[in-house]
């Protein structure tokens, strides 16, 4: 008995041993990014092909005002979008760039826990280290906003943060993004926007119980993440009948070919994608264009 209890102990210890290896925050230092020159006009194209002020804009006052506290529903609870405006106190004013470039592609905080996947660090992580960067330098030119935002609203077990370690170990793929020499610049491009600063797929593909995107269905469609109806396909069995400029002149105008508008959470992202030039819209739309036809899971019935 003496034995098996020691050998029960060892495994205990081991597993536990296994479990904080593999849930240790991920961390970008300062020593790791090299001297550059931050090109601020860059930081602003990347700050609105991230959507960063759809959910951290606060209603009612002008896009910049980062002062966060969207509440966005899910299945585990609601989580309170937090204030990236520079306030020192209340936002992200102290923080270092080495600490920003964690928390977007790495999904770390400053105090090194793990940020919930709600924050899409699973996209954002393709984006490159001198975008994150410039997106950094643009966001310390807006005005500070006051007002902490308050936790999140989870249920247990999922408001321990370290067990989001577990789901970046299943989930959280850490292959950079690499140009395809068989596209066009602008096809890469595309593909560079769409599934990185855009964020595309987080919407629009299904997940799984745990949360995670069903990468046989990515981009297919499914229930809204916020529980609050259903999110297109967006693949060629969504928009088969769609030309590029269609698409292109969606993201300008929220104009669908039929002549209906966008509304709902979508409404927010074409005042974004709006902002951009007329070639990244452009090249949104020939990436988009090019994924095959995948069926998405099965709609309800409307009652």
């Amino acid at each position: 008995m003496r034995k098996l209890s020691v050998l029960a102990a060892v495994v205990v210890l081991a597993g536990a041993g296994v479990f904080w290896f593999v849930t240790t925050p991920a961390v970008v230092t300062a020593a790791m990014l090299p001297a550059y020159t931050p090109d601020v006009a860059n930081g602003e194209t990347v700050f609105n092909a991230g959507g960063c002020t759809s959910c951290h804009g606060v209603a009612g006052q002008p896009r910049t005002m980062l002062g966060g506290g969207l509440a966005m529903g899910s299945p585990f609870g609601t989580f309170h979008v937090p204030n990236i405006s520079p306030h020192p106190q209340d936002g992200i004013g102290s923080w270092s760039e080495a600490d920003f470039v964690t928390a977007v592609t790495r999904g770390t905080s400053p105090a090194r826990t793990h940020y919930y996947p709600a924050f899409p660090y699973g996209s954002y992580r393709l984006a490159t280290t001198q975008d994150v960067r410039d997106l950094f330098a643009y966001i310390k030119t807006l005005p500070p906003v006051a007002g902490r935002i308050r936790d999140h609203d989870l249920r247990f077990p999922f408001g321990i943060r370290r067990l989001v370690g577990v789901w970046k170990f299943l989930f959280l793929d850490t292959t950079p993004f690499m140009l395809d020499p068989t596209r066009s610049v602008a096809w890469n491009r595309g593909a560079y926007l769409v599934n990185g600063l855009g964020h595309c797929a987080e919407c629009h593909s299904p997940r799984n119980f745990l949360g995670g995107i069903v990468a046989a269905q990515r981009f297919a469609g499914g229930p809204d993440p916020e529980g609050k109806g259903w999110v297109p396909n967006i693949t060629q069995k969504g928009l088969k009948d769609w030309s590029e400029p269609d698409i292109a002149y969606f993201l300008k105008t929220g104009e669908l070919p039929d002549g209906d508008t966008a509304g709902g959470s979508m409404a927010r992202v074409i005042r974004n994608t709006s902002l951009l030039s007329d070639a990244d819209r452009a090249a949104m739309a020939t990436y988009l264009k090019s994924l095959p036809a995948v069926d998405g899971p099965a709609r309800p019935n409307r009652s």
